[in-house]
C-alpha cells in the first residue's frame, strides 16, 4: 500500500513539473522511516498553484495517496 502511494506521488511530481508556474516539485523519502515521504512544491504565484490544484492529475493522484495513507499539508510562504 505504501509503495502505491509513493508511486502516485512520483507520477504527480513528474506531471506537475510541466505545469505553468511550477518552479520545483520533488518527492523526498525519510531516512529513518520507510513509510514516510514528503512532497515539496514551489510555485511562481497563487494563481499557478490554484491552476495546478484544479488539474485532473492532481485530483487523481492526491485521492490515490489519501486512500493509501495519512496526508498532512503544511504551507510556507516566503
Amino acid at each position: 500500500m505504501y509503495k502505491d502511494a509513493l508511486r502516485s506521488a512520483a507520477l504527480l511530481a513528474e506531471k506537475s513539473r510541466k505545469h505553468a508556474g511550477c518552479i520545483a516539485y520533488d518527492v523526498f523519502m525519510s531516512t529513518t522511516r520507510s513509510d514516510v515521504f514528503m512532497i515539496c512544491e514551489t510555485w511562481k504565484d497563487q494563481a499557478s498553484l490554484d491552476n495546478h490544484s484544479a488539474t485532473s492529475e492532481f485530483k487523481r493522484y492526491s485521492k490515490e495517496m489519501a486512500e493509501k495513507g495519512q496526508m498532512k499539508i503544511e504551507r510556507f510562504e516566503f
